[in-house]
């Protein structure tokens, strides 16, 4: 598990958030040369976001601010 300060959580998870919504949006553009390398780039980061999730879901309390709040 990686551990992330409580000041630095927040952070990752909207940058995460932010990163998923980009690359989706490539994989709809006509810009791509190689799809198939983006989309398992893209499944690994939803996944990674997906996780950091889960993590954040258990320090939220000590963060003072919730996963929702984030989304």
């Amino acid at each position: 598990m990686i551990e992330i300060s409580n000041a630095a959580a927040p952070l990752l998870i909207q940058a995460l958030k932010d990163s998923v919504r980009y690359n989706e949006q490539l994989l709809q553009s006509q810009t791509l040369s190689n799809r198939a390398d983006y989309e398992e780039y893209f499944l690994e980061i939803g996944q990674f976001f997906a996780e950091m999730k889960a993590q954040y879901k258990k320090i939220e309390g000590e963060v003072g601010v919730t996963l929702e709040g984030l989304l």
